[in-house]
């Protein structure tokens, strides 16, 4: 039987997620400040190559614009809008140009098509709510009845159905990013791997994410299982 306040053992299913999630960033901002500090040989800015890819690529109308704090880097899908961090933006580091380069690989995946993105945008509303009203219900089931909770749960999917879907759309726009960098010129044959090993620790922080979504869905499962 499970009690809402009493001590819960299924929390020590989240504990190898916790340690994959706390090990993820610590790498990514560790490779990150590393990398940053490695000048590209041929040094290009961030933006530089962001630019010179898009333009490549036919898309001339999507703008780049600065991003504040530090690894704040993304493709907006909405306004259809490369935001860089300044690191990125003005830096010639191996960090930056593969950042940026990773960034516009999301644009072309967008303005390709790429079916995975699609995916991921078409099901991002349901998972936005879900991932915001889930635990409503999910306490409302623990306190009251475990019909609401049976909803909380099923909120919940769609918003690890979201983290699923992100990790092949993060991995296509890193290879696309090694193979971009090599096309336009921008790195050489001995920067091959240290922009690999920032892209990679970059992933990482999405595997951590989609772990520990699973874990706490197999965790509510098995609450849920216990008040029957």
């Amino acid at each position: 039987m499970f009690y809402p306040f009493s001590f819960d053992p299924t929390m020590f299913i989240l504990i190898p997620s916790i340690i994959l999630t706390m090990y993820a960033q610590a790498k990514v901002k560790s490779t990150f400040a590393k990398y940053l500090r490695v000048n590209s040989k041929k040094g290009h800015t961030g933006y530089q190559v962001a630019r010179y890819i898009l333009d490549k690529n036919g898309m001339r109308d999507v703008p780049i614009e600065i991003a504040g704090g530090r690894l704040s880097d993304h493709y907006d899908p909405r306004k259809k809008v490369v935001r860089l961090s300044n690191d990125v933006y003005h830096g010639t580091s191996i960090a930056s140009i593969s950042v940026a380069a990773h960034e516009t690989g999301h644009a072309i995946q967008h303005n390709d098509g790429y079916i995975p993105l699609t995916f991921r945008n078409l099901i991002f509303p349901v998972a936005n709510l879900g991932s915001k009203a889930a635990w409503f219900f999910i306490i409302a089931g623990l306190l009251i009845t475990p019909s609401l909770m049976d909803i909380g749960i099923l909120l919940f999917g769609a918003a690890v159905l979201f983290q699923i879907a992100t990790l092949p759309v993060e991995f296509n726009a890193s290879t696309r990013a090694v193979r971009l960098l090599d096309e336009g010129g921008f790195i050489v044959q001995d920067e091959y791997r240290h922009s690999k090993k920032v892209l990679r620790a970059a992933a990482l922080t999405y595997v951590a994410a989609m772990a520990a979504a699973v874990s706490q869905l197999i965790r509510l499962i098995l609450i849920r299982g216990s008040r029957d």
